[in-house]
């Protein structure tokens, strides 16, 4: 068993902190910082939250996605074929996201990840994983001008981040998690999903994969989950509570991302409720294929809460492995 996060992390400290990358970030957009004094600070920060996610005790840590503004425009902004548009809202969320809009063929220019890995690997006394957007997800949060159908966005989406993911792995990341999570809302087009994600994963070999989800549960699609080309399946079992039916009901063959620290809500778990959603999980899947997180990216709460989370998250999957601080 294993401790890990899904990928972003609160970036900015509540006080007395400054807000060194809101700051600089705001004095970048009106002309008064240089890109590159804004990157240093972006490697300050992702420095820090690599030493929290480590100091909370978690075994396979992320980047923090600092410098990301979403999880969908870090990446898409960088591929041809795609411009960047208004703002909508992300989900059920509180927070928006960039559109990325679709004006012609999506091509995979050159890696905008591996490099951002091997700056947080170098950093970091624990394996980083590395996240990449989801393509099902990606074509979903987009607007098609060009392809005239979600599939055939999504299949090109699949081969353009397929560059990505080839280039983390050629750097040396042994961890590659994809965010797919509108598929929980989108059953009826699970063939779409198990497509792209085919073509983004198929024959990889080095590394670690694993696709995961969150806001909802994956009943329904679960059993046909376990024939897609990756190694994890995270599952969030705050929002989506069916999960937890549809994992005891199915033969679980793969790793399993279990996402039992809710991290949407500030209430602080203890390590004891921790400990218990562990063990009911070990009916289902043996401890060695068990990864523990949050349900989703850490970004909602203020950053305190989420560094006690993960203590909590931390100590309760220690407990309920018999071991004691």
């Amino acid at each position: 068993m294993q401790t890990t996060v899904v990928g972003n992390y609160p970036k900015i400290p509540n006080r007395p902190r400054p807000a060194r990358l809101r700051n600089a970030i705001n004095k970048r957009d009106r002309g008064d910082l240089a890109n590159e004094e804004l990157a240093a600070i972006e490697d300050e920060v992702t420095g820090e939250v690599i030493e929290e996610q480590i100091a909370a005790g978690v075994d396979v840590v992320t980047d923090g996605q600092v410098r990301w503004d979403d999880d969908q425009t870090y990446v898409a902004r960088r591929m041809a074929g795609v411009e960047i548009g208004g703002l909508q809202r992300y989900l059920d969320t509180n927070t928006y996201y960039r559109q990325p809009e679709i004006t012609g063929a999506i091509k995979f220019k050159e890696p905008v990840l591996a490099a951002a890995w091997q700056f947080a690997q170098e950093r970091s006394s624990r394996p980083v994983k590395a996240i990449v957007p989801g393509p099902y997800t990606l074509a979903a949060l987009s607007a098609d001008k060009h392809y005239g159908g979600r599939e055939k966005l999504a299949l090109a989406l699949a081969e353009a981040l397929r560059g990505e993911v080839d280039a983390l792995i050629t750097a040396g990341c042994k961890h590659v998690q994809v965010n797919d999570p509108v598929i929980v809302f989108n059953k009826g087009d699970y063939g779409t999903f198990h497509k792209a994600i085919t073509k983004l994963l198929d024959g990889l070999s080095g590394a670690e994969t694993g696709v995961y989800t969150w806001f909802g549960d994956c009943a329904g699609i679960l059993p046909q989950m376990q024939e897609l080309p990756c190694d994890v399946i995270g599952l969030d079992f705050a929002a989506g509570p069916g999960n937890w039916e549809a994992l005891e009901s199915a033969t679980f063959e793969k790793k399993l991302g279990a996402g039992i620290v809710d991290a949407r809500n500030t209430r602080l778990e203890t390590a004891a409720e921790v400990a218990e959603s562990v063990k009911r999980l070990s009916d289902a899947i043996a401890a060695e294929r068990l990864y523990v997180n949050p349900s989703c990216g850490l970004e909602y709460l203020p950053r305190e809460a989420a560094f006690e989370k993960l203590k909590v998250m931390a100590e309760g999957a220690r407990r309920a492995e018999g071991v004691t601080a």
